[in-house]
């Protein structure tokens, strides 16, 4: 009786352990890295061919300061994909999968395999998150990967620059 008790405690112990031990999110597809500068991302994808990189016409200057765009349009699994920056810094990978070859349930299971249910799950998408990185699958084929400090900066600098504009808005209208 005695060591079942013991077995049963240390099947406990070690269930505990493994649950305890969170799988972290990957930052990295195939070579490229969310944080590379955006002449490394280059390079990377000149070296992939599933990627589709044409070169320097793939790359674009967003409206906002500081912030730039490669978006490519592969041949195979993946039919477009988009590579945002932030101060020549890489902060989101988008991933337009070809549901011709590969599909949405196919790639669901493989992600909970690999790092657990995820933290929000609804029709149109599944979001796995950690202190660091979202992991984003969303319907019909859409893989997103998030570098969270640098989203969350600039979504607190939007949000100061909205109120500022707000406040300058209504000081224009009560001066009417």
């Amino acid at each position: 009786m005695k060591s079942r008790i013991t077995v049963l405690a240390a099947v406990i112990c070690l269930t505990s352990f493994l649950y305890a031990q969170e799988v972290s999110l990957p930052d990295t597809y195939r070579a490229i890295s969310l944080g590379m500068d955006l002449e490394t991302v280059q390079e990377q994808l000149k070296k992939d061919g599933i990627f589709g990189y044409r070169g320097e016409r793939d790359v674009s200057l967003l409206h906002s300061a500081n912030r730039s765009l490669i978006e490519t349009m592969g041949p195979s699994f993946i039919s477009r994909s988009w590579f945002q920056f932030h101060q020549e810094n890489l902060y989101v990978m988008i991933f337009k999968l070809d549901t011709t070859r590969i599909d949405y349930y196919s790639m669901y299971t493989a992600l909970v395999k690999k790092y657990g249910e995820p933290s929000i799950l609804d029709p149109r998408k599944a979001l796995w998150t950690d202190e660091r990185i979202t992991l984003t699958l969303e319907r019909p084929l859409t893989v997103k990967y998030v570098d969270m400090t640098v989203f969350s900066e600039l979504t607190e600098a939007d949000t100061s620059e909205r109120a500022v504009s707000d406040i300058l808005r209504e000081e224009f209208i009560r001066g009417f």
